[in-house]
């Protein structure tokens, strides 16, 4: 009885064995399906369990998947080395010339400042700012960027707000403000006057009306005055220029003509629209058919120094794409030898920006001592006066 039930048993588990390993046989390659070893008592194969096969499953993918990309790898590698060496040379581009370098270097600072977000632009002035007191600010206002709204693009008024509280500390409550109270143009770079309030902007315009407050800027021109230090007193007017491309500038408006006998002068009718301009003058350096010249504004009248420079002296400021024609609109026109010293051509000239620097303001200040404040050379200025060896008497007398 107890030997049939041996030998029923036996065929059952051998028969559970053939049914096993029909189903896993295909999953096993044939070196692990013959490489178990039969069991020396009954000669029967031993079980795999269900992990050990998954194990052994997931192994032999992995080794296939891994010599599959290798071998794919290395065909493509081989296959594609001439083809990588051209792309490889097409990539790299033609090494810049000087004239190319200068041409980059002018239009990324022309527009660096120009369309930025709000809390960048009042981040630089405040890394910007050469004095504060409890009235005033006096910051290094950028090129390029206005001082009051225009349409489009962001201005130095939008970004007072944010620039009063990066002041205050990030308060959320701040009753600060700051407003600008002397004229500067967008393409004028250099020294800002911001009031604390509106007492001291009246203040301010008070003594400017005196003529208290001194303003003097650094220009790079075009020509030689002569002589080399003196005042243009005449008047500037707002006039249309006709033409295929009609539009404004402001021109002159002088008192007095030259005679028909070419030996005096005549005194003629002023005009109503016309705005007395004076602009005192002095040459601090020459050459290179350039000059550095100091200039004092003692009115305020719209591009009033560009226009003194251009019309009356006949030596346009340096990037002045708009008054050194009288009537068209073009780009300045550049003697050969100025060409040459600043690397130039004329077809790239457009993109010089104008070289008009408030470099230094003196306001009588609420204490004893008066307020000076210079502003430093910005980094295109610097280069220009490099290139045309312009120096000021002051670094003439450090030398």
């Amino acid at each position: 009885m107890n030997s049939c039930r041996r030998i029923a048993c036996r065929e059952w588990r051998s028969g559970l064995n053939t049914v096993f390993s029909r189903v896993t046989a295909p999953s096993l390659c044939r070196s692990q399906a013959t490489c178990a070893a039969p069991d020396p008592n009954t000669g029967e194969k031993p079980r795999l369990r269900a992990i050990d096969l998954a194990k052994e499953v997931q192994k032999e993918t992995t080794n296939t998947q891994a010599a599959g990309q290798r071998t794919k790898t290395r065909e493509a590698g081989q296959r594609t080395k001439p083809e990588a060496a051209e792309a490889a040379a097409a990539e790299i581009p033609p090494p810049l010339s000087g004239q190319q370098k200068r041409v980059m270097e002018l239009k990324r600072f022309s527009l660096q400042l120009q369309q930025v977000h709000p809390n960048v632009l009042a981040k630089h002035l405040l890394r910007s700012v050469l004095y504060q007191d409890n009235d005033v600010v006096i910051t290094n206002k950028p090129y390029g960027v206005p001082v009051r709204e225009e349409c489009g693009g962001t201005s130095i008024s939008s970004v007072l707000p944010v620039l009063c509280k990066m002041m205050d500390g990030m308060k959320m409550k701040s009753d600060s403000q700051l407003i600008p109270c002397l004229r500067l143009e967008k393409e004028t770079t250099g020294v800002l006057l911001l009031a604390r309030s509106e007492k001291v902007v009246q203040h301010i315009l008070n003594l400017h009306t005196n003529n208290q407050v001194q303003r003097k800027y650094w220009v790079v021109i075009v020509g030689v005055p002569v002589p080399s230090e003196g005042v243009i007193d005449i008047p500037i007017i707002e006039r249309e220029v006709p033409g295929p491309r009609p539009h404004y500038k402001m021109a002159l408006s002088p008192l007095f003509r030259v005679n028909d006998a070419g030996d005096g002068v005549t005194k003629v009718r002023a005009q109503r629209q016309a705005h007395p301009a004076v602009t005192k003058y002095k040459v601090l350096d020459s050459g290179s058919g350039c000059s550095l010249v100091e200039l004092q504004p003692l009115t305020e009248v719209k591009h009033q120094m560009r226009v003194h420079m251009a019309l009356a002296l006949t030596c346009p400021i340096l990037g002045d794409h708009k008054y050194s024609h009288s009537s068209k609109l073009a780009p300045q026109k550049l003697p050969e030898r100025v060409l040459v010293k600043l690397g130039l051509e004329q077809s790239k000239v457009r993109h010089l920006p104008l070289h008009l620097l408030a470099q230094q303001l003196t306001l009588p200040g609420t204490k004893e001592e008066d307020i000076s404040v210079t502003c430093p050379l910005p980094k295109y200025f610097k280069q220009t006066l490099n290139r045309l060896r312009l120096e000021s008497s002051d670094e003439k007398d450090q030398i």
